[in-house]
């Protein structure tokens, strides 16, 4: 079926939500089914990102150079911001303002409170970034985030231009200080910790399979102890993810064959327990709502969502 024909299911339990195992069921409500919020507006749907005190949801079209906002209690769209700086994936730092990763101006940057939008990071050791893709903030207000080269191989998610850093993922710190944490990554994609924050997962985009990377966060904030986490296999292409309070990642998916576009959720050992089916492929997800239990899902032209016994990470 394509996105056009698309229709929430008329019957509850949904049955774009696959149970694949028996743990999935803890976090699987048979009354909630998945929902589509907007569709049309976007060539690439990326980056959602709550905003619990406003009641509103924001995401990018990346190449559509457009951030755009949904307002839970009236459920209208417009435009959040328009030109965007090719924003891609965005989240919220500890104070509640926004930082967003642009392609086109091949920066972190932070909206203030009072609207201002500023370069958080730009460049590492006088060179420019490449192109910053995706971005957590850590609970003692630190920054991480991948700096992939996508947005600098053509003119339609960015600029085209030449690289002048390896694909690295950063980390800076409220003084200002961006320092390497992980380096040798294939096009090192979204990123999310753990509920207790020592580890990082790390997606490798281009590597044969792609694979969902897992880091051990030590005490001076670096990494140590890479390991293989997911195998994605020869046709999984997960993207931007985010964990909820038992650990469990909830991964967006696709690009392979059409059955696997949506989400893909993995329990902490790295299995496979459960799948949301989309007509879309999901790029990027967050947890929202009034209980943090609703789940959000930008996909491609799409953006949707359900809600899931669970809760999502405090962190933005």
């Amino acid at each position: 079926m394509s996105s056009s024909d698309w229709q929430p299911s008329p019957r509850y339990p949904d049955p774009s939500v696959v149970v694949l195992d028996e743990s999935f069921n803890k976090y699987r409500l048979p009354l909630a089914k998945v929902e589509r919020l907007a569709t049309g507006l976007t060539r690439w749907a990326e980056g959602p990102v709550w905003f619990g005190d406003q009641r509103c949801l924001i995401w990018s079209d990346v190449p559509g150079n457009c951030m755009w906002r949904w307002d839970e209690e009236t459920g209208a769209t417009s435009v959040f911001r328009r030109p965007s700086g090719y924003g891609n994936g965005n989240t919220r730092d500890r104070q509640g303002r926004l930082l967003t990763c642009e392609h086109g101006g091949r920066r972190v940057s932070r909206t203030e409170q009072d609207g201002r939008v500023i370069s958080l990071v730009s460049t590492f050791e006088n060179k420019k970034l490449n192109s910053p893709n995706d971005i957590v903030c850590k609970s003692d207000g630190s920054v991480w985030f991948t700096d992939p080269s996508f947005g600098i191989l053509g003119w339609y998610e960015g600029h085209k231009a030449e690289a002048e850093l390896p694909t690295n993922v950063y980390r800076w710190d409220p003084a200002g200080k961006v320092t390497v944490v992980a380096e040798g990554i294939n096009q090192p994609n979204g990123l999310a910790f753990s509920p207790d924050e020592k580890l990082l997962y790390i997606v490798e985009s281009r590597s044969t399979p792609r694979k969902i990377l897992s880091f051990e966060v030590t005490n001076k904030n670096s990494l140590a102890n890479k390991r293989d986490f997911i195998d994605a296999g020869p046709k999984g292409t997960p993207d931007g993810f985010r964990v909820d309070m038992d650990g469990i990642l909830w991964c967006g998916w696709g690009m392979g064959e059409a059955g696997l576009d949506g989400v893909h959720v993995f329990n902490p050992a790295g299995k496979l327990i459960g799948r949301i089916d989309l007509p879309e492929r999901c790029a990027n997800l967050c947890f929202g709502g009034l209980e943090r239990n609703r789940l959000f899902m930008a996909a491609s032209t799409s953006l949707y969502s359900i809600y899931v016994n669970t809760q999502g990470m405090p962190y933005f």
